[in-house]
């Protein structure tokens, strides 16, 4: 028997029916789970659990949609007609969690039609779900799901100081709802050169062009939040009299934001951005996650002291003139190094995709991060950061079976996955990509 094969008719004919449990699966927080019906046991492999170690020769049982039982093959128990994976020689290990993306949001990204990243019509503008925006129907999105990848926060562009909420996705199905695990996790707030908006030719911009007017703008709008939600529970009283305020929608949204019952997605490059952005975050007591910090290693201990996670990406950066070569490089293990819980992303398409998060781990370790810090990095850290750690990111009993079976370890580009299970499902392993290599592959094999 060959590894990764399936070894009962009815487990070949689950992964043929794939595509129609992809077309159905409801994954989002108000609808039902389409779940296998078949219990799977992923038999002899290397399995890489992220919280419990590494288990040798192993074994992962799924069923219903989520993990039932992982442990030593000569110990864990294969339940009665279960479709055994036999992945002898294989690495198993937890989906991989993107913790910046821009996936369902941009097709061509030199087409503008086919890009919904960010309204620019303000730069305050909490009010935008990408949920709203997001398309599952992207060719993206079964291109990183092949590597691997069965989670992503898809945030806006960094166009506006406040664009809008990030969302979460699994990526599975064609469908929006579906795909949508949670819809505004998080509040991106971008504090950075990029959205510093320069006078135009027809006369100064209306839009802040400094950092000191970038901190008035973002600190304005949180004081009127402030001042929106007490006029409201004013309005709210008995003896209150006249009309309540106007519905305010982005006032509104900033309001959970305030009351730090969802984090802040606090993005800033360089040392400045950082200090004048996080003494905004506590000024009105948010609930931070450092974004980026790529130009910031001057201030390293500092950003230790403030005691929030740091997602690090792009990490493939030129470093500045006063720089070490290798700082950018470095930034994951010295982060790591002073405690900080890091993630990695690849932020939006700057790495070429999240195809290629696992090589940004594999790159941190080769400049000095712990190896199982920098699957951390990548799977249980993210969905940690952004309160999915009880569902996502390892191999545990109760959580979403969400698995992949690769030929060798997975921080190596000469790895190879073989297949992706998402909610327990064998996942079709084909892109648009792949039917056009095997469309014109099977052309050069024709005989004349």
């Amino acid at each position: 028997m060959k590894p990764g094969i399936l070894i009962t008719a009815l487990g070949v004919a689950v992964l043929a029916c794939t595509t129609g449990f992809a077309q159905d699966a409801k994954v989002g927080p108000n609808t039902t789970s389409l779940a296998p019906e078949k219990t799977i046991a992923i038999v002899g492999g290397k399995v890489l659990t992220i919280t419990h170690g590494t288990i040798e020769d192993g074994t992962v049982v799924m069923s219903g949609g989520k993990i039932v039982a992982v442990g030593p093959a000569k110990t864990t128990k294969v339940p009665a007609g279960a479709d055994v994976f036999d992945a002898k020689g294989m690495t198993v290990y937890p989906g991989l969690f993107d913790a910046e993306t821009h996936l369902g949001l941009t097709e061509v990204e030199a087409d503008q039609n086919s890009n919904d990243l960010a309204e620019t019509a303000d730069e305050i503008e909490p009010q935008m779900h990408v949920g709203d925006a997001f398309h599952a129907e992207t060719v993206h999105i079964p291109v990183e799901r092949l590597n691997g990848i069965t989670n992503a926060i898809v945030a806006p562009a960094s166009d506006d100081s406040i664009p809008g909420q990030d969302a979460a996705i699994q990526l599975y199905g064609r469908d929006r709802d579906a795909m949508l695990l949670q819809g505004d996790i998080a509040l991106a707030m971008n504090f950075e050169g990029s959205v510093r908006r320069k006078a135009n030719y027809n006369g100064p911009s209306k839009f802040p062009t400094t950092r000191m007017g970038l901190a008035t703008q973002i600190r304005q709008a949180f004081l009127d939040a402030q001042a929106y939600e007490a006029e409201r529970a004013a309005a709210a009283k008995p003896d209150h009299k006249g009309a309540p305020p106007k519905r305010d929608l982005k006032l509104e949204a900033l309001l959970p934001y305030l009351h730090g019952e969802k984090p802040v997605v606090l993005a800033a490059y360089e040392s400045y951005e950082v200090e004048v952005a996080m003494g905004l975050a506590k000024e009105f007591h948010l609930k931070v996650i450092l974004n980026h910090v790529t130009h910031a290693q001057d201030v390293l201990d500092e950003i230790a002291s403030y005691h929030v996670p740091v997602i690090v990406g792009p990490i493939y950066d030129f470093p500045r003139p006063d720089e070490r070569y290798d700082a950018v490089y470095t930034l994951p293990a010295e982060l790591q190094k002073r405690g900080v819980k890091i993630a990695l992303a690849t932020a939006g398409r700057d790495m070429g995709g999240s195809r290629n998060l696992p090589y940004a781990a594999g790159y941190a370790v080769a400049y000095g991060l712990p190896y199982d810090e920098a699957l951390k990095a990548i799977t249980l850290n993210p969905a940690e950061m952004f309160g999915l750690g009880d569902t996502l990111g390892s191999l545990d009993v109760g959580k979403t079976a969400n698995v992949v079976v690769a030929n060798g370890d997975p921080l190596d580009v000469r790895t190879s996955v073989k297949q992706v299970f998402i909610e327990g499902n064998a996942v079709p392993m084909v892109s648009r990509q792949t039917k056009l290599r095997d469309e014109y592959m099977s052309l050069t094999t024709k005989k004349p």
